[in-house]
């Protein structure tokens, strides 16, 4: 078998040996039915983990090379007479592209130095940070020695008694036992999938989806299947329904309220049905809802969760789009996987930080958190017009923008010709940051695709970066 240094490389080391072991088949050295070399083996002569070993060759079994006989290991698959019709094979996210990318636009985002259109981050300027930090000098006063020491989970009764009457505005009626508290939205999914998934297994998502799901899953070692997803009702669940016939999925990850990166919003009556299916099929559904409270309408919708009879639905969310991203405070609620959640959560950050805790607790209890989230939804709605109409003013003919009803985020999708790495490039060169389409698909999709943050409130500052834009998309 092929050998290779495990010296720094492009490539994960898992995709360089499923690469080396599909070498030797294209090549006739084993032949269809014939054993290939062995998980061990591969360790040993390649000096890597069994769980690495495991990974290329759950890649080969996906690329259709190869296939686990019981108890014997794997062989090479005869060719297959006909491919199915299915919106792509699972794979693996990529580190080494996906990941990078991923840094590089925080690190533009936070800079300081860019105007941020590319980070899903609302400008510090539009959040109540007087009051919040009114709020936690008050609560450090008081809290004493317990402010210092940790709130192991499930955290503060005082925050999940809040989370409790937040969640029955979307239809959910939830305890505050059933209920833990996370260092934000993204460590509530992390820990929800640790709870229904092994390395190895398969997420059914969104298509586009949001990055940083991407990334989890890859930290996770989980398969990514990506599902249609309508700009505006969200996955199309009739996709779903088609590939639930003809492939193993392990679990479910949506954002049906104003989802990353489309803003599209599922219908209650489409959410009931995802449900339902799911449930019949008992694959657990991971819902996303850190935009939910951001709707432009007099009325939320529902949630998923309010459709859940089984505790087949972990429900995530967090404060980061409403009230403060730095507090890092959000919460899981995980159904009947419950007790691998939070042990989940003591193995990964054992604790979710007191003060900040306390202080959004209080802040929703005491300082009119409903009166504060009518206002900022007007200034949302109002950012997501202006951009949009800028965007539509500005770019090249033929660019399409979608129209969000809540959060604050746009999906441009420009002409063809355009290359939205490539005016990303650009883009950053001139002091402007931007979410290039393919960052939202591990399927080289979305090339001339890319996401605009409306979190920051219309100025003639952001009226020139747009039309700067335009001009170098228009090249």
């Amino acid at each position: 078998m092929p050998s290779f240094s495990t010296s720094p490389v492009p490539q994960p080391l898992y995709l360089q040996i499923a690469d080396a072991v599909a070498k030797l088949i294209a090549d006739g050295v084993l032949r269809p039915g014939e054993k290939t070399p062995s998980l061990r083996a591969v360790c040993d002569q390649h000096g890597v983990s069994m769980s690495t070993a495991v990974q290329a060759f759950v890649e080969l079994e996906t690329r259709g090379l190869v296939e686990p006989r019981h108890k014997s290991g794997f062989f090479v698959k005869q060719p297959a007479k006909a491919r199915l019709d299915l919106p792509g094979p699972p794979r693996f996210p990529m580190a080494g592209s996906l990941g990078n990318m991923h840094a590089s636009l925080f690190d533009a985002v936070f800079s300081g130095n860019v105007i941020a259109l590319g980070g899903a981050v609302p400008s510090a300027d539009i959040l109540p940070t007087v009051k919040l930090n009114r709020m936690l000098a008050e609560k450090a006063r008081h809290a004493g020695e317990r402010g210092v020491m940790y709130d192991l989970p499930p955290g503060s009764d005082a925050l999940r008694r809040q989370i409790s009457k937040r969640m029955m505005k979307g239809g959910a009626v939830v305890a505050p036992s059933e209920i833990i508290t996370t260092c934000g939205a993204t460590e509530a999914l992390m820990l929800c999938l640790r709870a229904v998934t092994q390395p190895g297994d398969v997420v059914a998502v969104e298509s586009p989806t949001y990055f940083g799901i991407l990334h989890v899953l890859e930290t996770l070692g989980l398969r990514v299947l990506e599902i249609p997803t309508d700009p505006v009702s969200g996955m199309k669940i009739d996709a779903l329904e088609k590939v639930l016939k003809k492939q193993r999925v392990n679990a479910c990850l949506v954002l049906p309220a104003f989802s990353n990166p489309l803003g599209a919003s599922m219908p209650d009556e489409a959410k009931q049905k995802l449900v339902m299916l799911l449930k019949a099929h008992e694959i657990p559904l991971i819902e996303d809802d850190v935009f939910g409270e951001l709707h432009f309408g007099p009325k939320r919708g529902k949630t998923c969760k309010s459709f859940d009879d089984s505790g087949l639905v972990l429900f995530c969310s967090s404060f980061s789009k409403t009230l403060a991203p730095g507090y890092r405070v959000g919460w899981a609620i995980p159904g009947r996987f419950y007790h691998a959640a939070r042990m989940a959560k003591l193995t990964h950050t054992l604790a979710t930080p007191t003060l900040p805790e306390l202080a959004i607790a209080g802040f929703l209890a005491e300082a009119g958190y409903d009166h504060w989230l009518r206002s900022v939804r007007k200034i949302y709605k109002d950012n997501v017009t202006r951009m949009r109409k800028a965007i539509l003013e500005h770019f090249p003919a033929g660019t399409t923008v979608t129209s969000p009803q809540g959060g604050f985020l746009l999906w441009v999708t420009m002409p063809p010709k355009v290359n939205a790495l490539e005016l990303y490039e650009r883009a950053l060169a001139k002091g402007i940051s931007i979410a290039p389409g393919h960052l939202f698909s591990l399927e080289q999709r979305y090339t001339n695709c890319l996401r605009i943050s409306c979190g920051e409130r219309w100025s003639p500052r952001l009226d020139a970066a747009i039309r700067t834009l335009g001009r170098l998309a228009g090249r």
